[in-house]
């Protein structure tokens, strides 16, 4: 007998129809013997609409009420979801955040998870033999408040729930089938992996890959958790996310990923002394602007320096704002802004032992006559900024030279 919890995405619980096949898959698992923990989100649409209902009544809102409003989808799906569960013969029974409880930060709308109580739900498992059905995305916060964990927040409640109930394994249900080596509605070659390390995955789901939000593989290896992300719709072995011990032959690059959230800022003829970039990134830190790739190149006098650095699209206008106001005191020529990029990512633990793989990358782009604008590296993962026209071109090209092809 195992302890599992299963997270049941958007996609999964769409419709009536969907939810009551959720509840046909967790009595299997129920049927086998195991404890199950069921985590659902709210039904595919439903939190957009909200979210909007929100903006429409007050666009400056507070963000208590706005957690009250957007936490309401996914306890409709627990309720639904725990009914189609009792007409399968099934004990079930939904929980709320603050009823388990989810004990969270005072940061609404992303909050962040301090503590989970699971005796009660232990106790259930037992005596019971009850499924808990629990609402993803919310917790309670010290002022009592409901509270939400941010978008694809469900994915961190089932990961700290299989933490705290010191799970087996945490199974998350979406409609992909696992994670592939490339995004396969772009490259057809793509093939799915049957394991990936915690490290890898977190670089993949940071770097733009859908398929886990970041703050639960986070989770997932800061508590070692193993995570399988499986098909809602097909009866396939999904990928298992895990420590890197459990992979015996690591590839050199498992994975490619790309973010088309970029957008490119140069900075021209800055003065080449100290305290310039702090007076650069420090009003950009203040707004919550965030920062990725820095580049600094200097000029032949050495005076001056251009400075070349990547914000998410959706703070390119608040961030050429701030540096035009803080112009004086930074002193550069020109401001240049450039929304039409993408980062294309390389990822694989095998990196740290293996020699050329950047390049390789640099090769196959050049061979293809793509430029790199900039590059940023880590011990397991290369990145370069391209023209967006080119990224499907570029993720082909690596794809194939990595030797990542299906056969």
């Amino acid at each position: 007998m195992a302890r599992i919890v299963m997270k049941f995405g958007g996609t999964s619980v769409a419709d009536i129809d969907r939810i009551k096949n959720v509840a046909r898959r967790v009595k299997r698992e129920v049927d086998a013997g195991h404890e199950v923990a069921v985590v659902v989100s709210a039904m595919s649409g439903v939190t957009n609409q909200l979210v909007a209902w929100v903006n429409q009544v007050a666009p400056l809102h507070d963000a208590r009420e706005y957690d009250t409003v957007v936490a309401t989808g996914e306890q409709v799906t627990s309720g639904l979801t725990a009914l189609a569960l009792q007409e399968l013969g099934v004990n079930a029974r939904s929980w709320q955040g603050w009823q388990i409880p989810l004990i969270s930060d005072d940061a609404h709308g992303k909050a962040r998870i301090q503590a989970i109580e699971t005796d009660e739900l232990r106790r259930r498992f037992q005596e019971m033999r009850q499924v808990a059905v629990v609402s993803g995305f919310q917790g309670i916060g010290p002022d009592r408040r409901i509270t939400t964990l941010g978008r694809g927040g469900s994915d961190t409640s089932a990961v700290a729930l299989a933490a705290a109930l010191q799970a087996d394994r945490c199974d998350i249900y979406t409609d992909v089938d696992g994670v592939y080596t490339c995004d396969p509605r772009i490259v057809a070659k793509a093939r799915k992996l049957d394991k990936i390390t915690y490290e890898e995955m977190l670089e993949m789901a940071s770097l733009g890959a859908k398929v886990l939000q970041t703050r639960s593989v986070e989770l997932a290896m800061n508590h070692r958790v193993r995570v399988q992300v499986l098909s809602s719709f097909e009866d396939k072995p999904g990928t298992l996310v895990v420590d890197e011990d459990e992979i015996v032959e690591k590839q050199v690059v498992s994975g490619i990923a790309y973010s088309r959230d970029e957008a490119k800022i140069t900075l021209t003829k800055v003065a080449d002394k100290p305290g310039v970039a702090a007076d650069i990134f420090g009003p950009l830190a203040d707004a919550n602007v965030n920062v990725d790739m820095i580049v600094q190149s200097s000029s032949e006098d050495g005076k001056t320096t251009d400075m070349t650095f990547t914000v998410g699209k959706a703070d390119i206008e608040r961030a050429t704002k701030l540096l035009k106001d803080s112009a004086g005191r930074i002193g550069y020529q020109d401001l240049i802004a450039d929304p039409g990029v993408v980062k294309v990512s390389v990822i694989g633990v095998g990196m740290r032992s293996y020699a050329g793989v950047a390049l390789t990358m640099f090769r196959t782009l050049a061979a293809k006559g793509i430029n790199i604008q900039v590059i940023s590296t880590s011990e397991i993962k290369i990145s370069v900024l391209i023209d967006e026209q080119y990224l499907e071109l570029a993720l082909r090209a690596l794809h194939t030279a990595y030797g990542l092809d299906k056969q």
